[in-house]
């Protein structure tokens, strides 16, 4: 390549850049509500699976521990990249030929597509073992003595969980959900690699046609930025509604939980 033409091409083209960004195409936008609604979904999903599973392991049934053991230990101890191929390509194999993920799945009155079912299903099934540890965790900062006044006052184990160990265990939970939220929103990226037409999938698909690197990549991350920044203000609302930072020696701040330097990961060893 000639000194100018190469010039030319690592030149930043603030034409392209701006109307990328701040006139989006239509697959840019519907690329945006797949990585919402597929954070809000897969997040719903993961909290459900955690919250069972971490009552199996605090159950007294040695089989619910063990399987909710076993849960944990490999959805924390594989990547993420890998179950997303194991859900989509490997399902198949497991059941002996029956696809789960076919091209295109109908629910009632909406249609979505197989390969977005799948990666919602791998994020719910790999956060649910992340919300498993935050929910025994806060499940376990109660004070016990509280179940012991329950079990005397003659309250069944599922009336002393849903009226008095979780909305107390609440406060504890919801500031590492919120930050798993945030990471949330930036691991629906992943989903690019089983040709899920997200954010990331439609700026690879621009730098492809375009050439044009740089101004399609920060493009579509000033989106995450923008998602995870709106979502932190939300959580610091909601936090301060409850009180969550009182329970706290250290409430993380807006950028904290932004560069997610407050998430549960980096004290679980995440393997994303």
């Amino acid at each position: 390549m000639q000194p100018d033409a190469l010039l030319a091409a690592i030149q930043f083209d603030l034409d392209f850049f701006l109307k990328f960004v701040f006139q989006p195409s239509p697959a840019l936008i519907g690329g945006l509500a797949i990585t919402i609604y597929a954070s809000i979904i897969a997040q719903a999903a993961g909290v459900i699976l955690g919250t069972l599973s971490a009552l199996a392991g605090m159950s007294r049934n040695p089989i619910l521990r063990a399987i909710s053991g076993a849960y944990v230990w490999f959805f924390r101890g594989t990547p993420l990249l890998v179950q997303m191929f194991i859900v989509y390509f490997g399902t198949p194999y497991l059941l002996g030929g029956v696809d789960l993920f076919p091209r295109d799945v109908i629910f009632g009155f909406v249609s979505l597509r197989g390969a977005v079912l799948a990666g919602i299903v791998a994020l719910s099934i790999n956060e649910g073992a992340y919300m498993s540890e935050i929910v025994r965790a806060g499940i376990m900062s109660v004070d016990p003595g509280q179940t012991e006044a329950a079990k005397s006052l003659g309250m069944t184990y599922r009336l002393t969980m849903s009226r008095i160990v979780l909305p107390q265990a609440l406060r504890v939970i919801v500031p590492p959900l919120g930050n798993e939220f945030n990471n949330m929103l930036k691991t629906t990226s992943l989903m690019s690699i089983i040709a899920v037409e997200e954010m990331f999938r439609v700026a690879q698909a621009a730098n492809s046609s375009t050439f044009k690197t740089f101004e399609a990549y920060f493009g579509v991350a000033l989106y995450y930025l923008a998602l995870t920044t709106i979502w932190s203000t939300v959580q610091g609302q909601i936090e301060r509604r409850l009180g969550a930072g009182t329970n706290r020696i250290e409430q993380p701040g807006l950028w904290s939980r932004m560069l997610g330097l407050s998430s549960p990961r980096q004290d679980l060893g995440s393997t994303r």
